[in-house]
Parts: structure tokens; sequence; C-alpha cells
């Protein structure tokens, strides 16, 4: 097996890569925005454009590269309701869609205690216990003629085979519906009469079967192309290190969210205020967890562009204490409830300024995730902010630990998927060289106190 196909759908962008499973490299990609149809009944997402995106993907690289199995990535706080041909029931809604809130007093009386679920209480659809309460109570009809909830990886791939699975990952992040002390659905699925609609629990390394026969003459794919049962992206990313590396360790994936997994750290420290939670890792493992939506807010304030200010630009921002204070996204992360604050009028801030004091924040914010976790030992950045020494040098310097960028080529969230068709077993060769101290990191680990000290005294001078 060399060349394999990967399905990996984030928030912002859908994607098909394919990935040399000898190397770990990605070699072909194509992308599409993951676009939200803003009409009725709620706003969802354009599943049958996807579809269509991925069709002609998979046509066009099998051709080219002779794929040898498809699997499946996909970000969170999302399910399909499918009836038992396989059609949609109701609209795969967008967990950014605030709909479930109006419902939220009335959740709130069934939505099991924190430590049962290990899910903090999200606002919108991000807890996905909270968006099926709300299908099931304005669509009651379409939810009863559904004969499955299938987690997002899932769907597509029973889209792909025809095969229903459930799988831990997904049921295991912020979702509300899983009992981590007991190893089963949560009493939120009894209550709403729902355990029956799950299919039965598949790991996410299994095959599920091959593609549909009539697909497969439609794609070019030969008759045994098998199809993995897929994974959620946050524990894509951390796969690779899962089956490498000895915790404690913590991963900090990062895309439109920062999500930053503890292998090895502390659950007494999660705070269900602060956005902090449970993942399940690919091997069936608790996994201490914090986030925050750290890459839109990079996007928000900077245009998305990564740059490296010039040394005197960061000398003025750490001598200055020219920073920004949380929260640019309110509603989640560390600091839910505090509104963005910055020392000086940010529209004075020349672009390279504005860039390094926003790559600090970034590092701090993931700094804070990282004590709520209960991280220990070195601290690998997956991702764009893998290439921003600015977040990097100060995210080292605030914790005072190792900070590995990028880990090398064999990792992220298509190579992660990847390595399921290798199966449990795999052991990725991964660079684990550790950057060194930025030259002003004394300097950096003032700037970090005064600004923690700072999102304390909300009302201090900076």
């Amino acid at each position: 097996m060399s060349h394999v196909g990967v399905i990996d759908i984030g928030k912002t962008n859908a994607k098909f890569a394919v990935v040399d499973t000898e190397t770990l490299r990605e070699i072909a990609v194509r992308t599409r925005p993951n676009t939200v149809i803003e009409s009725p009944p709620y706003p969802h997402f354009d599943i049958e454009g996807i579809w269509d995106f991925l069709k002609s993907a998979i046509a066009e690289f099998n051709a080219r590269y002779r794929l040898s199995a498809l699997t499946i990535t996909t970000h969170g706080a999302t399910a399909a309701l499918v009836d038992e041909a396989g059609e949609l029931t109701l609209p795969v809604l967008d967990y950014e869609h605030d709909g479930p809130d109006g419902d939220r007093g009335d959740y709130d009386v069934i939505a099991p205690p924190f430590a049962e679920t290990l899910t903090p209480r999200l606002p919108a659809g991000l807890n996905l216990g909270a968006q099926l309460f709300h299908l099931q109570r304005h669509w009651p009809q379409a939810v009863a003629r559904t004969s499955a909830i299938l987690t997002y990886p899932q769907y597509w791939a029973h889209r792909l085979t025809g095969a229903a699975a459930s799988e831990l990952t997904s049921l295991g992040c912020h979702t509300g519906l899983w009992d981590f002390e007991r190893g089963d659905f949560s009493s939120l699925v009894d209550a709403m009469g729902i355990r029956d609609k799950f299919p039965p629990l598949r790991s996410a390394f299994d095959v599920l079967g091959t593609v549909r026969p009539v697909l497969a003459k439609e794609l070019g794919l030969g008759d045994e192309v098998p199809i993995h049962c897929g994974i959620h992206d946050s524990n894509a990313s951390l796969l690779p290190h899962v089956l490498t590396t000895q915790p404690p360790f913590a991963v900090v994936s990062t895309g439109t969210w920062v999500v930053v997994c503890a292998p090895g750290g502390a659950l007494d420290g999660l705070d269900e205020t602060r956005d902090c939670l449970a993942n399940i890792d690919a091997l069936g493992r608790t996994v201490p967890s914090a986030r925050f939506m750290g890459g839109r807010e990079f996007s928000l304030l900077t245009g998305g562009e990564i740059c490296e200010p010039e040394d005197a630009v960061t000398e003025r921002v750490l001598r200055d204490r020219i920073v920004l204070l949380p929260s640019v996204q309110t509603g989640s992360g560390p600091f839910p409830q505090s509104i963005a604050r910055w020392s000086l009028p940010s529209d004075d801030l020349d672009a390279a300024t504005r860039h390094c004091v926003v790559s600090f924040y970034l590092a701090l914010m993931t700094a804070e995730c990282l004590a709520l976790a209960g991280a220990r030992g070195p601290v690998i950045v997956e991702g764009p902010f893998g290439r921003n020494r600015s977040y990097l040098d100060m995210l080292g310097a605030a914790t005072g630990r190792p900070v590995i960028a990028n880990a090398g080529n064999a990792t992220g969230t298509s190579i992660g998927a990847a390595l399921l068709t290798l199966g449990p077993q795999a052991r990725p060769n991964l660079d684990y060289t550790a950057l060194p101290p930025a030259a002003n990191a004394g300097q950096m680990a003032l700037y970090a106190k005064a600004w923690r000290q700072a999102v304390d005294h909300p009302f201090a001078p900076i």
C-alpha cells in the first residue's frame, strides 16, 4: 500500500489529499471552501457540493496514482441523520448556528453533569447532544424516521460503502453523548430515546467495506479498495504522536481551532466553564484537552498571513508591553466571558507590530490551555502556527518547556488519517528536535507574566 486517498473536511475548507504511506507525505491536494447554505430550515453544510467535489477529486487522483485505500477525517460537533436508504432526513446543521441556544434551558435539564461526559456546555451547536435535542424538538417526525445518527467521518464512510458505524474519537469530543467512566453512551442518549439510532461502535482503524460497486465504477476505483472508518480531526493530528511517543507530552493542533491535547495530563484541572474537555484517542484512551478558536482569531486580526517581524519590532512589543487581552472570539476558550482589549489602539499599529502582538496573544492563550489540561513534557505544534516563529518563541518562554514545530513531515490531519490504513502497529518516523529558546526568552517570560496579571485585573493599567 502506498497511495492513500484522504477525505479531510475542516470547518473552513474541504480537502482531498493523496498520501504516500511509505514517506508519509502529501503528494497531491485539492481543496474547496466548506460553504454553509443560509437557507431553511437552518444554516447547513453544502453536502452535495462537497460530495461532487470529492467524487471529482477521487476520480482525478485515482487515475493518476491508483489509490489503494480511502480514509476520512473531519471536524467535530457534526452528525448526519439518515434513513434506511442512506438519504438525509434533515440537512447537516452548521454547528455555529445559534438555534440550539433557544432550547438551552430544557436541554440543560437532561444534560449529564460534566463529571459524566467531560463535556463543557458550549454555545450554539458546539455540543452535538444539544444539536440533536434541538432537531428532535423542532423536527420530531424527521428524527423519528431516522434509522442512523452518523458522526461526520462515518457519514462519508457510509456514503462510500453503505456501512453504518459509530466511532469513539467523534463521540468523545465535547458531544455530551459519551460516559467516560462507564465507557458507554451517556444518560442523555437514553433520556432522548435515541440509543437505537447509533450504529455499532467500530475502531477508527477498521475497514468498513469497499466502495459501492456503482460508485466504484463511476470513480474508476477497483472493486477491492478498502474504506476505513475515519477519525475526528484533532485526534488525527494526535495519532502519529500517540503511536510513537510515551506520555506525558502535548500536541497543539492549529487550524480554525487551536486544540490542546495532553496525553498523560491530569483530568482534575479541567474546568467546564473554560472550554476544557476530554477527548478519546484512536486507541480508546482519555486525553485531557482544552481549546480556543485561535485560527479564526488570527485570520480576523491579521488577514491570515504569517510574517516574521524584524527584531526591532519584537523588541518594541516586549519593551512597551503592547498586548492584546482575551477574548477576540467570545463564548468559548479559556476566557469565554472576557472582551478583547488592546493596550494601544490597534488601528495605530503597523502590520508587523500587529502580527507580533497577535502571535504573542495566541501563544499565551495556548499556554493557558496547556495549564488547564495538566500538560507535561514537550509541546508539539501542528499546522499553520508551526511556521509562526513569534508564536513558537513565546509559547516556549511562557511554558518553560521544549517546543517542537511540525515534528517533521509525518504529521497533520491528513497524515494522521492515512495512518489508519497502516493499523495501530504503525510507527511513523517523527523528528522531535526542539527549537532553541529565543534569545530574548527572559523578556518574553516577563511579558507573559504581565499579560496573565492583566487578564486577572482587566481594569488595571497594563
